[in-house]
């Protein structure tokens, strides 16, 4: 089935979007393994998963409407070099692309593309938890103060 120009260029958009986002938060998981911070590695892998099948999901979409999935193109990656670093990159990533999912909704929209439209509303679905979950831990940060923070991600001795 042949898709509209305009849907498939927003879906590889989001697309670099997405594949920019597994870097980030690969490299950030493995920054906080090796800091010994488990918990928050688990975290922030998972979180790589997530976006791995959002990648996933649109690339099998761009190929079903007939479109040449992009993979070679990344947005800027923003690594940062301590926890809140971190989880301020993250929060950026995420509200951009919570703001560019709701974009292409509108382009699905008009282009009358309901089948793209419901699955980009799934993916933003999973990118509004991710900015909650990110929120969570910022706010944590504030209120634990960042030492009992970082205490909290170190699983305990048995």
């Amino acid at each position: 089935m042949k898709g509209d120009e305009n849907v498939l260029a927003e879906l590889n958009q989001l697309l670099a979007e997405e594949l920019t986002a597994i870097n980030q938060y690969m490299v950030h998981a493995e920054m906080c393994e090796d800091w010994g911070y488990m918990r928050l590695y688990g975290e922030v892998y998972k979180r790589a998963i997530t976006e791995m099948k959002h990648a996933e999901k649109l690339i099998e979409r761009i190929l079903f409407l007939e479109g040449m999935p992009i993979v070679s193109k990344l947005n800027d990656i923003h690594i940062g070099h301590d926890v809140p670093k971190q989880l301020a990159s993250d929060a950026g990533a995420e509200y951009g692309a919570v703001k560019h999912y709701n974009k292409a909704i509108e382009v699905c929209v008009v282009a009358g593309d309901n089948a793209t439209r419901d699955m980009l509303e799934s993916i933003l679905g999973d990118e509004d938890g991710h900015v909650d979950d990110i929120e969570t831990l910022q706010t944590q940060i504030e209120q634990m103060g960042l030492e009992l923070f970082l205490n909290a991600q170190v699983p305990k001795a048995s």
